[in-house]
């Protein structure tokens, strides 16, 4: 038996029934839910208690990022939607008419994502024409948190049910 056949039994590599992929997906919406628009939701969670210079190094780490955000979308938001709409169409074919098992993890993983990508140019919209500050600020961050909390939970659930249900489809390899 050759060394790499080994490694393929004592591992499975199939998406849904490796552990590294659900590692991967909760680290993902972790992390996605912990930063708000590129901003800790510690440093909210602060500026909401203390105040002060607290609250004004908050605004100013959100000036930063929806001047940042703002200025990609409107220099090539139209060029990442049409990739991004590729990539995920690319996906959706590879894995739900060819059933490529890698391509539906993928996808699991990309399209939520995707609508948070959505959600957090709308919240930087919102934020720089209506020019928050203060409290309509963190109340605007925190709803964009608790958003991107359900979009989370309703990806993790959807993508629970599809890989038990890929792996019962399949069976042990």
């Amino acid at each position: 038996m050759q060394w790499y056949q080994t490694i393929f039994e004592v591992i499975d590599m199939r998406s849904f029934s490796n552990l590294w992929f659900w590692i991967a997906l909760a680290v993902l919406w972790s992390s996605t839910s912990h930063w708000v628009i590129g901003v800790p939701f510690d440093m909210i969670h602060r500026a909401r208690r203390h105040g002060g210079q607290a609250q004004e190094d908050l605004e100013e780490m959100v000036r930063i990022n929806v001047n940042r955000l703002m200025h990609i979308a409107r220099l090539s938001g139209l060029w990442l939607a049409g990739i991004a709409a590729f990539v995920l169409t690319l996906l959706v074919l590879l894995g739900f008419y060819y059933d490529v098992e890698f391509a539906q993890a993928v996808f699991c993983l990309f399209f939520p994502m995707t609508i948070v990508g959505g959600l957090s140019l709308h919240t930087a919209h919102h934020i720089e024409t209506h020019s928050l500050i203060g409290k309509p600020l963190d109340r605007r961050l925190i709803l964009h948190r608790i958003l991107t909390q359900v979009i989370g939970m309703i990806s993790i659930l959807g993508t629970s049910l599809w890989g038990m249900f890929q792996n019962l489809n399949l069976g042990p390899m």
